[in-house]
């Protein structure tokens, strides 16, 4: 297969878990029956919440996330990213934050447990500390050579300001870069599209990038505009500010096509650095 269509899914979750599963399930079904084969979900698609009671609730969260992604993955026949959600470690304080790329077929592809995490102050008075409850990954994200699909690159949310991950990731393969995020309404206005389209130009690959958007628990609001582009940074698809999905196709025979017009990956001097 040469070409596909990829659906980079918008929800607004919230800390009730069975209401976020349902309306994950919901865009899911309509990105199958549009004809989407690739699909992904945002970071923290199944709780958006306080963060105690993310650790209350972190061992039922991953088991049903899990058990989650593959059933929808069988029922609709596409394969299926967990953008992010949240998996127990030993001290009960922390957790990671996992994503999990599931197979049609229901086989877990491969998983990736986001290594930078998103502490800042922001200029709104916005307050950030994510590894006060969460534990970074320890290894790299994994490239997957999704059967019938395209070579595919997992990252997560804040990930997205680091270059040299995806540098690494287009190094291991990768054609197209999976770039799920709950992105702050404050950033976002000034820094989400950018970044992605310099992470697609610069790699020449396509991004699909999952979001989170909308008002969710206290203060947290998302930027939402989940997207997906190509190659060249052309924007195929926005899902704007309201849930639903940014579907477009990806065609590989095109990422050749533009990595033979601009061959910045040929001409890089990797021993200078």
């Amino acid at each position: 297969m040469t070409d596909f269509l990829a659906a980079a899914l918008q929800l607004t979750s919230s800390s009730e878990l069975e209401a976020n599963f349902l309306a994950a399930e919901e865009q899911v079904e309509l990105a199958a029956r549009r004809g989407a084969e690739l699909v992904g979900l945002p970071e923290n698609f199944a709780f958006m919440g306080d963060d105690q009671k993310r650790l209350e609730l972190a061992p039922e969260l991953a088991e049903k996330c899990s058990r989650f992604l593959v059933t929808m993955a069988r029922r609709y026949q596409v394969v299926l990213l967990g953008g992010g959600f949240p998996v127990p470690i030993g001290d009960g304080l922390h957790t990671l934050n996992r994503s999990e790329l599931v197979g049609r077929d229901g086989q877990l592809l491969a998983r990736y447990d986001k290594i930078h995490l998103f502490d800042v102050d922001l200029p709104d008075g916005n307050t950030y500390r994510e590894s006060e409850t969460f534990t970074p990954g320890d290894s790299l994200p994994p490239v997957v050579d999704v059967p019938g699909l395209c070579r595919v690159g997992m990252s997560i949310c804040y990930d997205v300001r680091f270059p040299e991950l995806y540098r690494y990731l287009i190094s291991s393969g990768a054609e197209l870069l999976m770039i799920p995020a709950a992105f702050t309404a404050f950033t976002g206005k000034d820094h989400w599209q950018v970044l992605l389209q310099a992470r697609a130009i610069e790699n020449t690959a396509y991004v699909v990038a999952p979001a989170q958007t909308g008002l969710h628990s206290g203060r947290r609001q998302s930027h939402g505009h989940a997207m997906v582009i190509d190659p060249w940074g052309t924007v195929l698809a926005d899902a704007g500010v309201l849930q639903g999905a940014a579907i477009a196709p990806v065609d590989t025979f095109h990422i050749g096509r533009i990595r033979e017009q601009m061959p910045c990956l040929k001409h890089r001097q990797p021993e200078l650095f």
